[in-house]
This record gives C-alpha cells, sequence and structure tokens, in this order.
C-alpha cells in the first residue's frame, strides 16, 4: 500500500488556543487522519481559572464559533475601535485648531455584529479543551489527549518525525504549537530551526492589568500613542478594561511607581473620551521584543503560533495570526493528501498574512524608539490621513478582522 493511501498521522505540540484549536478542526476536517495532542499539564488542571486578558478578532471568532468552542457569556464584544496620539503631536497650535489626530473604526460603519472580542485566556482555553476531550471520547482510536506529556525532542526521519514524549512514536506530520512571552534570549524548543529566527529587542516593557473606569463606553477598545509608547484599554464587562501599558525599559517611568502615583499617570494618558480611571490593579511587568522564525516548515514539522512568531503587543494580532496559521494548514491537508506538497504551498500561501503583520506591528513599536525630530508628528498625520480616507481605513479593518486573504 503507498504512503498516500494510509491514514495521517498527525501530531500537535502544545494545548493552548492555537494548538487545541487545529487539532479540533483538523478532527472535523480529516475524518480519517490519527490526531494525538501533547502537552506537558495535566488534563485535570483548572485551566478556566487563567486570568490573562486575550483579544480576538472577528475572524477568530467565527472559528471558535464554528468548533462549538465559544464562550459567549463570558466574551466582551468589541463593537469600536478607537485610535489617537497624545498631545502634543503635530504642535500646539495645529491640536488646538484641530483636534488630536484620531481613527475610529465601529462595527456599523463595517457592517458586521463585532470588530471583535475580549475574554481571558482561561475562557478560550477550557471550551476548547472540553470540545476536544469530547470527541477523544467518541472515536478513542483516532483522536489521542496526550495531556501530562512532555514532548522531549523531535527527529526528522525521511517520511515523517519521531516524537520523543517519554515513548516514542512516529508521525508524518509534526505542528508545533506551544511558544511563550518575548524573553531576550532564544528559547529552547524541540523544533529547532535551520537558521536562526529574526530577533529584535524594542527596549520596551509592557505593564499589563485591568483599571476601573467611572464612565465606561461598552464595548470601545482604545489605543493611545504617547512618548513613551502605546497604551490600550481592552472593554471588559462590569465597567472594568484590560491595560497595557508600554513604556521605555532602559528609563521605566512606572517602575517605581506605587498605585495610586501609576494610576494618576494613567489619568493623564488617555484621550478625554475614556474619563476618570477610578482604580487599577497590581500590574505584572514582561519585556517586550519580536522573534519570527524564517520559515515556518522544516521537513515535516511545522510552527506556528508563538512557536513561529512572537509580536509585539501594539496590534493586539499575534494569536489572531497563529489561529489563521492552523485553520489555513487543515484546510491545505482536507483538499490533499500530499504532506510535502501542502508544506510547500503553505509556507508561500502564508507569507503575505504572516509577514505583513509582522512588519506592521514592528514598523508601530520601532517608532517609538526614534529619536528624529517630527516622528511623533508624523504619526499623528498618518492617524488623520487614515480617518480621512474612508476606503483605506475600512480595508484596514478588514485586515485586522480576517487577516490577508
Amino acid at each position: 500500500m503507498s504512503e498516500l493511501a494510509l491514514p495521517l498521522r498527525l501530531a500537535v505540540v502544545g494545548a493552548g488556543p492555537v494548538g487545541l484549536s487545529l487539532a479540533l478542526h483538523a478532527a472535523r476536517a480529516l475524518p480519517h487522519a490519527r490526531i494525538s495532542l501533547f502537552d506537558s499539564r495535566a488534563a485535570t488542571q483548572d485551566v478556566a481559572a487563567d486570568p490573562r486578558t486575550l483579544a480576538l478578532s472577528l475572524g477568530s471568532v467565527q472559528l471558535l464559533q464554528r468548533l462549538g468552542a465559544w464562550d459567549a457569556e463570558r466574551a466582551q464584544a468589541i463593537t469600536e475601535v478607537h485610535v489617537s496620539q497624545q498631545a502634543p503631536s503635530l504642535g500646539g497650535l495645529l491640536v488646538d485648531t484641530f483636534g488630536e489626530p484620531e481613527v475610529r473604526i465601529s462595527a456599523a460603519e463595517e457592517r458586521v455584529p463585532l470588530l471583535g472580542a475580549v475574554l481571558s485566556y482561561g475562557a478560550i482555553v477550557a471550551p476548547l479543551q472540553a470540545a476536544w476531550l469530547t470527541a477523544c471520547e467518541r472515536e478513542p482510536g483516532r483522536l489521542q489527549p496526550c495531556f501530562g506529556a512532555t514532548v522531549r525532542a523531535l527527529k526528522p526521519l525521511a517520511n515523517g518525525v519521531e516524537v520523543d514524549a517519554g515513548i516514542v512514536d512516529t508521525f508524518d506530520l509534526v505542528v508545533v504549537a506551544e511558544g511563550g512571552i518575548y524573553t531576550g534570549e532564544a528559547a529552547a524548543s524541540v523544533a529547532k530551526p535551520a537558521r536562526p529566527p529574526l530577533r529584535h529587542d524594542y527596549g520596551q516593557h509592557a505593564w499589563v492589568g485591568t483599571v476601573q473606569l467611572a464612565n465606561a463606553r461598552a464595548g470601545v477598545a482604545y489605543e493611545r500613542f504617547t512618548r513613551h509608547g502605546p497604551a490600550a484599554l481592552l472593554p471588559l464587562k462590569d465597567g472594568r478594561a484590560a491595560l497595557v501599558w508600554c513604556v521605555n525599559a532602559e528609563d521605566d517611568p512606572v517602575l517605581e511607581l506605587n498605585d495610586t502615583q501609576r494610576l494618576a499617570v494613567l489619568n493623564t494618558l488617555f484621550h478625554p473620551e475614556v474619563g476618570p480611571l477610578t482604580a487599577v490593579s497590581p500590574l505584572k511587568c514582561f519585556q517586550l521584543g519580536l522573534v519570527a522564525e524564517r520559515t515556518l516548515t522544516q521537513g515535516r514539522t511545522v510552527r506556528i503560533g508563538n512557536a513561529a512568531q512572537t509580536l509585539h503587543p501594539v496590534a493586539g494580532q499575534g494569536l489572531n495570526l497563529g489561529l489563521r496559521d492552523g485553520f489555513e494548514l487543515v484546510q491545505a491537508l482536507a483538499r490533499s493528501s500530499d504532506v510535502p506538497g501542502v508544506l510547500r504551498k503553505l509556507e508561500w500561501q502564508r507569507a503575505p498574512d504572516r509577514w505583513a503583520m509582522i512588519a506592521a506591528t514592528d514598523f508601530l513599536a520601532r517608532s517609538f524608539t526614534w529619536k528624529l525630530p517630527g516622528a511623533g508628528a508624523a504619526r499623528g498625520l498618518g492617524l488623520a490621513a487614515l480617518q480621512a480616507l474612508k476606503p483605506v481605513k475600512s480595508a484596514l479593518a478588514r485586515q485586522m478582522m480576517y487577516g490577508s486573504r
């Protein structure tokens, strides 16, 4: 019997949102494939309690709905995005005359029910894991939930990959979907790239937590360009918002402040429309940088999500990009059983979406480190022009919702 006549043996490494969604989608779209999902955590671990906040695009929301893994009760819809720049950006006189430069994108204007949604990591992973475990119970011979199994090594073979997770097994294709935050150092990985990834330390810290708003507008996400870096408020329920506050790492203006002082500073940063911030939670600090693998594939191993790229949070698109990577891979496998051919096509098919997002977030992140006179003014002019050019603004909104198509 030829290799192509045999059922595909697929291993997914990492049971985060990207790995779980890929495994669940593959279980449905590839009915004859044998799929194993590996993760070092136990299946009994309470992932639903993980409070980390994530923003999903409309396309990602639709994917989770299609998989039957969308928890609408715990999600806060984003119906408007307001991007502005803190004065002085075009010079005091122009700001007084024309107001601060801003861009407003609304779901109503784009004729969609929502632009995206905000919810916790646990609210994304728990329904996906429950759906995956239910599928495994229905087809125990075909779908294998390998929780509590750490993948120690991957060994490329002529027509597959050997996976060492305590017990050694062989697969036709391995998808590595586990990754972490930027650390400034090369992260250990079971999938060693042929060439070093693109890396850049932005010299910035991200302070994350939640704030309470006195006059919260439901469903509105705010992004503010300040002289230190971008700051964002993502809407949550009960008048709260998730905060991402990016500042210079060498001279961090947040580090030595207490919560009261941080709240006072935050009340000077955002657009007046936001209104008073009345409370701030303890904040956690993360180093920011770019890591981008030069290729998604190596032999019969594929990297997606944070295993392929770690992005600056300025556009909030890292998870969405990973979900699209996984979706497109499964769709390609559903169309063809030629695994090497699928992987060759995947590389160039995903390139426009992947590299456009990497380039856009990298450009914005680096622009806050430029010492050139007028850099802030140029960014402000760009915002004003984008708001005026409605077709361009709409195209950008579609890019953020669905990626490059």
